[in-house]
């Protein structure tokens, strides 16, 4: 298994327990447990883990794919730029979740208020990872890119649909 293979299997990760963890938080939020907020805020740290792992192999898989027939290196750098947003973005939702575990623990009257604002944190990580998980996509799944091609015209000149 190399730095490609591992790239790949770790993305979805934190594209998957950012929202999952946001959710699990407004569960928590709505029925007031503790609990719950910690199982979310556990869900974020590993999702920052996550997208820590995945910027890491990043170069990695890019020099596997780079020199490949009908890979854009311009989308491989728009991915990497948009990686980097979101490792700074998931590593703030990770630092939140971190403290809210904390202040959740300790049973504080600061539970609900860092539960919200952590719920508002993972909502923008959970924005900021799906678009650097759909310009990775785009690497190698032309099916998702905004270039389709035109529909196939008959002999006539008219539309094939």
């Amino acid at each position: 298994m190399n730095q490609t293979h591992i790239h790949l299997l770790i993305t979805h990760l934190p594209i998957i327990g950012a929202a999952l963890g946001a959710f699990v938080l407004i569960h928590g939020i709505w029925r007031k447990s503790n609990s719950t907020l910690i199982a979310a805020y556990n869900l974020l740290i590993v999702s920052a883990i996550g997208a820590g792992i995945a910027y890491a192999t990043g170069e990695g898989a890019e020099e596997t794919v780079e020199h490949l027939q009908g890979i854009s290196k311009n989308v491989i750098e728009e991915h990497a730029e948009s990686a980097l947003t979101s490792l700074i973005g998931l590593i703030a939702v990770g630092a939140i979740a971190l403290i809210g575990l904390f202040v959740t623990l300790k049973s504080t009257s600061l539970t609900r208020p860092l539960a919200l604002l952590a719920l508002a944190a993972s909502l923008v990580g959970f924005g900021l990872i799906a678009r650097t998980g759909y310009l990775g996509g785009q690497i190698r799944h032309t099916e998702i890119g905004t270039n389709t091609a035109s529909p196939v015209k008959e002999e006539n000149g008219k539309d094939n649909d």
